[in-house]
């Protein structure tokens, strides 16, 4: 007998919101692979592609509803949106993502393959071509891709090192399906190939995470990453400028460490407008401790504004500026239409700033060759590596104070430790509210400040050396993995005398 579709629907939308506990701060990543065992076995029950169609739908709608809920709090404690036009504003964001994980059902009921092929190699194909999809589309946002909820202790994340987030993404889907195959097919000789597989991929994962990609080079040097804990809603405020600056000149000047980095934009002010008697305090004490600063402000060049990282000290003085900038928070697409959303309906103090640029230089600080990133831009792995192999560290500097108390600041450090993984360096995170850490190169965190309090995180790291196969070929591997399934399950459809199942 079948399940009413309604209960169908209902069930798809809860399998959403379990794939949440997989992630930060809950990390039971298990849930998430069950979530999608529970989406995979709807489609294949499912009648036709439209059905497909809205049992994804349902997925997704739960799924981000539950995942990024957050941005309701930016939008409507920071960005002062009136409560229910932001809840309205949330809830329409996770609807039109959940249009993805739609699309991914409707293409995969769509083709015509074999039951074991379309869950196999079909759904879990297609499944990451939308992930993929989800992070170029308008900019990207590649927010909550399933790899994530594998990191650092599942064996699955052991594949993060050749194949990206994607890739560890793609192993979690196939997982799901051949636990759907081996639950149906248990009986059976296609059951038992299917639980061999699967054996096949955990343990070779969990193989994987022995192995050292890269090596380490140079002295272990001395960093000291700040937190401030300013409040949003304080911090652009005249009146409290002083308070801020003098917070983070105190916590600069107790560290003896060769390397100090303020939280994105801890100096709510231009570059230009910080007083000279601020950084030669700073100089001096840098110079004593033979040591350099990284600091956080806006700039301004040529009429355009940017959000910069500059350094002080013994080194000479350089600078980063964010290049992948928020829609919306940063920049206004179709500004010549969506203009008014951001100066009549939002209060988002300077969002109409200009990107940095792709080939900007490391950062040669405290004898390393450091690979800036500001905020968001760690959540985009294929242009991390940008700056490999000849990176020997990995920093980024955030601002997660816009979401309040929730599961955003720890989902980003999670994402962070995605990039240490992948790359085979070191992470370091300073962060205004947290989460700031020190995550090693096998995505551990090594040192983390409680959030919501000030602190000064210190801790000795190393640089590293060498090129995981990521870095080598990013996300180029795990397409052609995609191609070749799809591939392959077309040829076998031709070469099967077996019926399509669709049932």
């Amino acid at each position: 007998m079948r399940i009413p579709r309604i209960n169908q629907f209902v069930q798809a939308g809860l399998g959403g919101i379990l794939a949440v506990i997989g992630f930060a701060p809950w990390n039971v990543f298990p849930a998430t692979i069950l979530s999608l065992v529970l989406l995979f076995w709807l489609w294949q029950q499912a009648e036709n592609p439209r059905i497909s169609f809205w049992l994804g739908f349902s997925f997704g709608l739960g799924f981000f509803s539950a995942g990024v809920g957050w941005l309701y709090i930016a939008l409507h404690e920071f960005g002062n949106m009136p409560m229910t036009l932001a809840l309205l504003a949330m809830l329409l964001f996770a609807a039109f993502l959940g249009l993805l994980p739609a699309l991914a059902g409707y293409l995969q009921a769509k083709l015509v393959f074999a039951k074991w092929m379309r869950l196999c190699l079909v759904m879990p194909a297609i499944w990451v071509v939308v992930e993929l999809l989800r992070g170029y589309l308008f900019t990207g946002f590649p927010w909550l891709t399933l790899g994530y909820s594998q990191v650092p202790y599942s064996p699955l994340a052991g594949y993060a090192p050749i194949l990206g987030v994607y890739g560890v993404s793609l192993v979690l889907a196939a997982s799901a399906g051949l636990l759907v195959l081996f639950v149906r097919e248990h009986r059976h000789k296609t059951g038992k190939v299917a639980v061999a597989t699967l054996l096949v991929i955990w343990l070779g994962g969990a193989a994987l995470h022995l192995l050292a990609w890269t090596k380490p080079e140079g002295d272990p040097v001395k960093i000291s990453l700040l937190q401030g804990n300013v409040k949003e809603d304080e911090k652009f405020e005249e009146s409290h400028l002083n308070e801020t600056m003098d917070r983070y000149l105190r916590m600069t000047l107790d560290s003896d460490a060769r390397l100090i980095v303020f939280p994105e934009t801890a100096l709510p002010i231009m570059r230009s407008e910080v007083p000279e008697n601020y950084l030669a305090l700073l100089s001096e004490h840098l110079r004593r401790q033979n040591a350099d600063v990284l600091i956080g402000a806006f700039e301004k060049e040529q009429g355009l504004y940017f959000n910069s990282m500059f350094s002080q000290g013994v080194s000479p003085s350089q600078n980063y500026r964010k290049n992948h900038l928020v829609p919306f928070g940063e920049f206004i697409p179709a500004r010549w239409m969506l203009g008014w959303f951001i100066n009549d309906v939002l209060s988002i103090p300077m969002s109409d700033l200009s990107a940095g640029g792709k080939n900007q230089p490391l950062l040669q600080l405290a004898g390393q060759r450091i690979a800036m990133n500001i905020c968001y831009e760690d959540v985009f792995g294929e242009e991390i590596i940008r700056a490999l192999p000849q990176a020997t560290l990995l920093l980024n500097t955030s601002n997660d104070a816009w979401y309040g108390d929730s599961s955003a600041a720890i989902q980003h450090n999670q994402i962070s430790q995605m990039r240490a993984l992948e790359t085979g360096r070191m992470m370091l995170r300073a962060t205004n509210t947290g989460v700031t850490s020190v995550i090693d190169r096998d995505g551990r965190i090594l040192k983390m400040l409680p959030q919501h309090e000030p602190g000064v995180l210190t801790a000795t790291v190393q640089g590293y050396a060498g090129a995981t196969p990521y870095v080598r070929w990013g996300n180029a591997a795990v397409l052609c993995l995609l191609l070749a399934m799809l591939a392959l399950a077309w040829w076998l459809q031709r070469k099967t005398s077996d019926s399509p199942g669709r049932g």
